[in-house]
């Protein structure tokens, strides 16, 4: 049912023909003040004479409307939601999300407006009171690629079925396309492996955001502080060698776009894999992979403000897997050796030139003091 009291607006022609029909306002004078013509007006004012204020109420008011859903797809949609999509507030389905599957699940589409009409009359649903903004929000960049966020997301992603896992997430600052996978922590491996999938897919970024953790940036040593030598970490090392340059945020709300992704993943991601029965990271990066970011950048990313990609391709004197892996600088002592931790690798000698493999430590004649660059193989 629609409404059934007066509207504003009919109240305040109700007020315009009550002069009328005192006397002490024309009609022509009348018709301008409620914006109608002059003909409309005589119409109102016979139906107000006839009627009173009543008169002046919409015909269709208090009338079912003619494009309403049926009762029965009502009534099948409530109880599905009860079925499957409902629970604490942690665990039910917003309006948005429970049409989107009762559409690809249960074949009944309904429109979000329409089921979060019928949620709140059903008491499944609440209106959440909206915090006010506290500051003014960064403009987007105006290219893809000029500036993608990265950051890791700890979170129960499979509830009581896994243990607790991260998920790596990428979001270009202009489109908000994004690309992630799960994995146990947020480390050098799982930054390298998500970075990499990005620039297969779509190239290399100029820049990274991300925050202050020792995988993406370090503070300088001394050594570093005495000759100006620019700090890198392993991961952004990497970045260099492909020129990608970190910036570091200071705080969350400095990347307040990808935190906000990190909270429609955590509302809508878990319940996908609730409803897929998926609890290990494997079965959920496949997932990620075939089906969701597909779907979530659908939906959820726009596009650029300029159309000028910013990516760029891989240069072709740049083969990845010698980009992508850990590296130590050593100096070969007087007695002509020299270690690393790394284990059995490949290294280099820069000084002659020569590349050789051996185990953690390796002697061998060479110049003393000549250095060393160490990779894992």
């Amino acid at each position: 049912m629609g409404r059934t009291a007066m509207s504003t607006r009919e109240l305040q022609r109700a007020g315009v023909l009550a002069r009328v029909v005192a006397k002490t306002l024309s009609l022509h004078a009348a018709a301008e003040l409620m914006a109608v013509t002059y003909r409309q007006a005589k119409r109102l004012c016979r139906r107000y004479r006839q009627h009173g204020a009543a008169g002046l109420t919409h015909r269709a008011t208090g009338r079912a409307s003619n494009r309403q859903a049926d009762a029965t797809t009502r009534t099948r949609a409530l109880a599905l939601i009860r079925e499957k999509y409902s629970g604490g507030v942690d665990d039910r389905f917003g309006p948005t999300l429970a049409a989107e599957h009762l559409a690809s699940e249960d074949g009944l589409a309904v429109d979000h407006e329409t089921l979060r009409r019928w949620m709140l009359a059903a008491g499944l649903w609440s209106r959440a009171r909206k915090r006010s903004p506290h500051r003014r929000r960064r403009e987007r960049k105006a290219h893809f690629g000029e500036l993608v966020q990265l950051d890791g997301s700890f979170h129960r992603w499979f509830e009581d079925r896994g243990a607790d896992s991260c998920l790596l997430t990428l979001v270009d600052d202009a489109t908000g396309r994004s690309l992630g996978r799960f994995g146990p922590q947020e480390t050098i491996w799982a930054a390298v492996t998500v970075l990499r999938a990005w620039i297969d897919q779509y190239g290399v970024p100029r820049a990274l955001y991300t925050d202050w953790k020792n995988v993406y940036v370090r503070r300088p040593n001394q050594e570093e502080r005495a000759t100006g030598a620019e700090p890198l970490t392993q991961f952004g090392r990497m970045c260099a060698v492909l020129g990608i340059k970190i910036i570091p945020a200071s705080s969350p709300q400095a990347k307040g776009r990808i935190e906000r992704n990190h909270g429609t993943h955590q509302d809508r991601l878990v319940k996908k894999l609730r409803r897929k029965r998926i609890a290990d990271l494997d079965a959920a990066n496949r997932f990620l992979e075939a089906e969701y970011w597909t779907d979530h950048n659908r939906r959820f990313a726009q596009a650029a403000s300029d159309r000028v990609d910013f990516h760029l391709a891989v240069p072709r004197s740049v083969r990845l897997d010698t980009v992508f892996r850990l590296e130590e600088k050593r100096i070969v002592s007087k007695t002509g050796s020299c270690g690393t931790t790394i284990g059995c690798c490949n290294w280099s000698d820069r000084a002659v030139g020569r590349r050789h493999a051996g185990p953690s430590w390796c002697t061998r004649r060479s110049t003393a003091r000549s250095r060393f660059a160490i990779a894992t193989a």
